[in-house]
């Protein structure tokens, strides 16, 4: 597939594929997958993602910056607790993204060959 027709899989919002290698390599960790499952159902305080993870608060820190810096999960701020939730946004590029790589790994558009 070229470049341009990769652009095209792309929405309104034009997210880059510089940003959607970093949401790929932001959900590529275990760690960061668990947050993610932990924050579906509803937002959660770093408080209680520490305590369900059984991991220490700086460690989960780390974790909870780069899904935040990928755009993964979004914050919110209620006095000195800090809740993190998805970004249904960014889900959402994904599920387009996949859903047309899926479509056209299904419906090649052609046969090219490179050796004769």
């Amino acid at each position: 597939m070229s470049f341009s027709a990769v652009k095209t899989l792309l929405p309104t919002r034009r997210h880059s594929l510089q940003e959607a290698a970093s949401w790929f390599r932001a959900l590529g960790d275990e760690t960061r997958l668990k947050i993610v499952e932990c924050v579906m159902e509803s937002e959660q305080c770093v408080c209680d993602l520490t305590e369900l993870l059984s991991t220490k608060q700086s460690l989960l820190s780390f974790h909870l910056k780069t899904l935040k810096d990928a755009g993964i999960l979004n914050d919110r701020r209620d006095g000195r607790w800090v809740y993190y939730s998805l970004n249904p946004d960014a889900f959402t590029f994904l599920e387009q993204f996949l859903g047309t790589l899926k479509e056209r790994s299904r419906k090649p558009e052609g046969v090219r060959k490179c050796c004769d």
